[in-house]
């Protein structure tokens, strides 16, 4: 396992980085929860990433007990604040009164006296960016957080962000931007990964593989696979659906050569290409079983060839979304304030 610097700040952390989204406390359980977090560690990830909304709180808990042990030094925990933990008015958004009692639940949940990296999980437009701000520098100083990021901010809202702090004389910075971003999701190239390369932020690219279509399981004409997300029920992203038996299922499958002929699989091969953007930290994976955790955290360290990067944008060409302007219509937090069941 490689490690890459987080932006332009001290922070190492893995080119490969474990999430806990749709898994520990909704489709895994404690034991294969636990027995991928072993799997991460075993291939060298150290970053791990979580949120306080994922299970409402069940997933903080099972990575804490999953790193239970673990010299605390050699990991850096990754979560963060903003969507809803409960239904009272303040238990949301990036408030002061949220943001110090989330991250109070965090730390408690995920045993460990600071968080290496906290993250605004949206932006929040009901709050006065200067109360958000000076609350997470707050936490900064008191050592309880080591590092700032955001999740899913445009690129207007990162800039202010940046100049408020620098206005306000903070201490902290943002650092990183946890966007989603894959072969066929690029929304974040035109606007957002040209700010962050210029301000030293680095990207931790989330759903690389794009809800597992870029793996090459889902086949033109064929049925799901069995166990598949596309069969799952409840929060089963609707991106799947929307995609199955579709023209892009068939190219992507024309991508399958291009992987083989770099000598890795579909998913290393998806993984390595967004490893390989400028700008990008680390892949942030997930996974329900042990191996999947094993397959793609080969990917760290791959380096495809020119040639091969552009044949990925031939067969593609038609198909890859780089509208920016999706990044705030489909992603901002809604006045109902309820994260869209396909995106984390």
């Amino acid at each position: 396992m490689e490690h890459r610097s987080l932006g332009r700040s001290g922070l190492m952390i893995s080119e490969i980085t474990y999430g806990n989204w749709l898994t520990h406390g909704e489709s895994v359980d404690g034991d294969a929860a636990l027995a991928c977090v072993r799997a991460a560690l075993d291939a060298g990830i150290t970053t791990f990433d979580t949120a306080d909304v994922y299970a409402q709180g069940a997933a903080e808990e099972l990575l804490g007990q999953a790193l239970a042990g673990v010299r605390r030094s050699s990991v850096e925990i990754a979560t963060k604040v903003c969507l809803p933990t409960g239904e009272g008015p303040n238990d949301r958004g990036l408030s002061r009164k949220h943001i110090m009692e989330s991250a109070h639940a965090s730390l408690r949940r995920l045993g460990t006296e600071y968080v290496d990296l906290y993250q605004a999980h949206r932006f929040d437009d009901r709050t006065p960016l200067e109360e958000t701000l000076v609350a997470f520098d707050d936490l900064v100083r008191q050592g309880k957080v080591l590092y700032l990021g955001v999740s899913e901010w445009t690129a207007p809202q990162i800039d202010a962000a940046l100049r408020l702090a620098d206005e306000l004389g903070l201490r902290s910075r943002i650092v990183s931007n946890q966007p989603q971003y894959s072969m066929l999701w690029r929304v974040v190239e035109p606007e957002v990964l040209p700010l962050c390369r210029k301000e030293g932020i680095g990207q931790l690219a989330f759903q690389p593989l794009a809800q597992g279509v870029l793996t090459g399981k889902y086949r033109p004409g064929q049925q799901p696979p069995a166990g598949s997300r596309a069969l799952a029920g409840g929060r089963a992203p609707r991106f799947i659906g929307r995609v199955l038996g579709t023209e892009l299922i068939e190219r992507v499958q024309e991508l399958r050569p291009l992987a083989e002929a770099s000598g890795v699989s579909m998913a290393q091969f998806a993984v390595a290409w967004v490893l390989q953007q400028e700008g990008v930290s680390s892949a942030v994976i997930g996974a329900s079983r042990p191996e999947q955790v094993t397959e793609n955290a080969a990917a760290a360290g791959v380096r495809l060839d020119q040639e091969v990067l552009r044949a990925v944008d031939q067969i593609l060409a038609g198909l890859i979304d780089r509208d920016a302007s999706k990044t705030a219509k489909m992603m901002a937090v809604q006045p109902s304030w309820q994260a869209p069941s396909d995106t984390p």
